[in-house]
Parts: C-alpha cells; sequence; structure tokens
C-alpha cells in the first residue's frame, strides 16, 4: 500500500493520453488560414478522406464533426428506427450505444469475451436465437483492440444483420490481417484528443458503399437537395468537419505508425515491469490480430482484490496488506500527478441503460470491477513510466 511518505503532488504530469503534434499539423492549419477555406470544403479535408479510405481498407471516408457523429450516420444508412432492436456491447463508451437511442432503436445489451474484451460472439449467436427479429448489430474494439470481427461479421451475414463497427479507438490496428474499420457495412473512426490519431475534434465514416457515403455526406450538411435555393426534403445535421481540424489529422497520420510503434512498447514495459505482481495487462489473440494499443490496462487478480462493500451505488474498499483495489491504484497515481482512470462502467448498469435487456453479463461486470487504464500517453518517457510503475507496486504493500 501506498501511504504519504510516497506522494509526490509536484512531479511532472503524466497524461493519460493527450496529443502528440510533430508541426505538419501547423503547416496544414496555416494553409486552411492562408487560403481562406475555413470551412467545411478544403484540400486538407479532400486529402484526410484519402488517406482514412486507405488506412481502414475502404472505398470511401466521409470527414465528420466527432467519432459519434460517423455512428449516428451509420445507425441511420443501416436503417435503425423507432422500435428497432439492436445489438449492441455493453462493456464500451456510451458514444457507441446512444447513437441508437438518437433513432429510437432499443439496444440489447451483449456480454463480453475474456480473450479480446469485446463483445462475445457465442453470446451474440445466441441473443439472435432468443430476439430473432434483430436485424442489427453494432461492436466496437475496444482500447484499439479488435475484437472477434470475422466471426461477427459472419454471424451477422447468416442471419441477415447489418453489422456497424465501431472502430473509433482502433485506427492502425490489425485483425488477420485486415485494418479496423474495414469489417462493417459502415464502420467510424474518431480524432478526439486523446486519439492515437488527433485533430482535437473530428471523425470519419467509411464504407464500401459510394451510394451510402454520398448519402452520409448529404446528411452531414443538412440534407440540402440539388437546387439554386435551401431545399430539403429530408431532416439532415451539421456534421461535416472543419478544414481546420482536418488539418490537424492531415499532419498527424504520416505519425500513426511512430504512434503504434511506442503504444506497443508502452504496453510491453508495463507487462514486464508488473511481472511478480498480481496483475495482468489487457488481452489480446497475438496470433490473430495487432493492436494500436490506445491505452494500456491492467486488471487486479481476484484473489489479491481489497474486500469490498457496496452500499446502494457508492463501493467502499478495505485496507488490507498485500490486496488493493482499481480505485486505489488510480489515488495513488492521482497523488503522484499521474492520470489513470477506470475501465468503461458496463451499459447495462448505467443509470440511463438499466432497464434495457442484457445477455449474461458477469464478464464486462468483472473486468470493470478489477479494470485500470493506467497513462499510455506517447511521450512518457521510460523514467516516467518506471514512476507508475513503482506506484502500482507500492500499492500491493
Amino acid at each position: 500500500m501506498y501511504d504519504v511518505n510516497d506522494i509526490n503532488p509536484f512531479a511532472k504530469r503524466i497524461y493519460l493520453a493527450s496529443p502528440t503534434m510533430h508541426g505538419d499539423e501547423l503547416k496544414y492549419m496555416t494553409a486552411a488560414y492562408e487560403s481562406n477555406w475555413m470551412s467545411t470544403l478544403g484540400e486538407n479535408i479532400d486529402e484526410v478522406e484519402r488517406e482514412v479510405a486507405r488506412l481502414t481498407g475502404r472505398r470511401r471516408a466521409v470527414a465528420l464533426s466527432t467519432g459519434t457523429a460517423a455512428l449516428h450516420l451509420a445507425m441511420k444508412l443501416s436503417g435503425i428506427t423507432r422500435g428497432t432492436r439492436v445489438f449492441c456491447p455493453t462493456l464500451t463508451f456510451a458514444a457507441t450505444v446512444n447513437p441508437v437511442v438518437y433513432e429510437g432503436g432499443v439496444p440489447i445489451l451483449i456480454d463480453s469475451e475474456r480473450d479480446t474484451w469485446n463483445m462475445d460472439p457465442e453470446l451474440l449467436e445466441e441473443a439472435f436465437e432468443k430476439y430473432p427479429d434483430v436485424r442489427h448489430v453494432v461492436a466496437v474494439d475496444l482500447f484499439g483492440t479488435p475484437g472477434k470481427l470475422k466471426e461477427i461479421k459472419e454471424i451477422c451475414r447468416r442471419h441477415g444483420a447489418a453489422f456497424i463497427e465501431d472502430a473509433a479507438e482502433a485506427l492502425g490496428s490489425l485483425f488477420e490481417g485486415a485494418m479496423a474499420g474495414s469489417f462493417g457495412d459502415a464502420s467510424a473512426i474518431s480524432f478526439n484528443g486523446n486519439k492515437i490519431i488527433t485533430g482535437s475534434s473530428g471523425g470519419a465514416l467509411v464504407t464500401d458503399s459510394d451510394e451510402d457515403a454520398d448519402l452520409a455526406r448529404k446528411l452531414s450538411t443538412q440534407s440540402r437537395e440539388a437546387a439554386q435555393w435551401y431545399e430539403h426534403e429530408t431532416y439532415g445535421y451539421n456534421y461535416r468537419m472543419s478544414n481546420v481540424v482536418a488539418g490537424v489529422i492531415r499532419g498527424q497520420i504520416p505519425y500513426l505508425a511512430e504512434h503504434i510503434e511506442k503504444k506497443k512498447n508502452i504496453y510491453e514495459r508495463y507487462k514486464k515491469g508488473f511481472a511478480g505482481l498480481p496483475l495482468e495487462m489487457n488481452p489480446y489473440d497475438g496470433a490473430r490480430s495487432e493492436p494500436n494499443f490506445w491505452f494500456s490496462c491492467a486488471t487486479v487478480d481476484r484473489d489479491f482484490m481489497a474486500p469490498q462493500t457496496r452500499n446502494g451505488r457508492d463501493v467502499t474498499y478495505e485496507k488490507v496488506s498485500g490486496k488493493t483495489c482499481p480505485t486505489e491504484i488510480i489515488e495513488a497515481l492521482a497523488a503522484n500527478n499521474a492520470e489513470a482512470r477506470p475501465i468503461w462502467k458496463p451499459m447495462h448498469i448505467q443509470p440511463v441503460y438499466r432497464d434495457c435487456a442484457v445477455v449474461e453479463g458477469a464478464v464486462s461486470e468483472d473486468i470493470f470491477a478489477r479494470g485500470v487504464c493506467l497513462p499510455s500517453d506517447v511521450k512518457m518517457t521510460e523514467d516516467e513510466q518506471d514512476r507508475i510503475i513503482d506506484v502500482v507496486a507500492k500499492c500491493f504493500g
């Protein structure tokens, strides 16, 4: 356990994941400024769309304001409407599921498998047996680790279901040699400030369908018709990416491989540094996939978890020598000016989604109870990471 003598609040701040700039970003932003293309058209946007399509192995990419906007348009393109039931992962960020509700759909939440922490294909098959009318599936590549995408895609094919891949966290990840984002009928990428490639904001919808890409582009610009005046036959959205934001992303893209290499080194150094501690790194199937290692996470072994007491929504942990919990690790790191966070809280135990049907749920709840997201910043030095490892080790006495 850590104590007051271990606290160093004046140490340099270590972030969970912050933007890493290289200089080219400013060049392209300046070009947008000097050419006066500051809105939602311009060379930066065109180039980002070409590059994102290439990086995901898709025919088309549509540059949008956020990854959530990309997911929302993917839901709309797939035909989700009021009352449509949709299979979704429960262990994910809320943005994976929220767009289903935007369109009036009804999420049915599927538990994770332990191999990757992503949607369990066997439970997805069981879900189709229980809800044979469902025709839409959303799956996420959690923390940059692809799920069992071929199995999920094949299950969707057999049941005639549209497959939306939330690859927001997984740009550059591979599954059996294919890019994350290449498996869904439509897929979403995010360029939020903490992503492996960032524009401060931004996202992209990727697809092999020219028709869907063109419709997504139209919907993202308020569904304006090709008329001399402003003509609208359907509702639309203000979802297009700014040419300035696109300049940041354009400047970041050449450094994707470098970022992935550094993220992987962080993961491997944690794995080596935690040897002998009752911690396990977030898993992936190295024979089938190569993650982008966006976040390095760890779970505390069950036998070393501090006893907990539940009181409504609150959970308190007892102080026991040699035992700890994610809360204590996060607090110890915060006391040493380092940022860490819990694993995503499963959707089926979130207040807003607790009334949704759920297929199983114990695996995702267990990962949430024992898991912590560790500092994974590309700019973190080895000395700074050693500091993190030392603080975590002291949590076990």
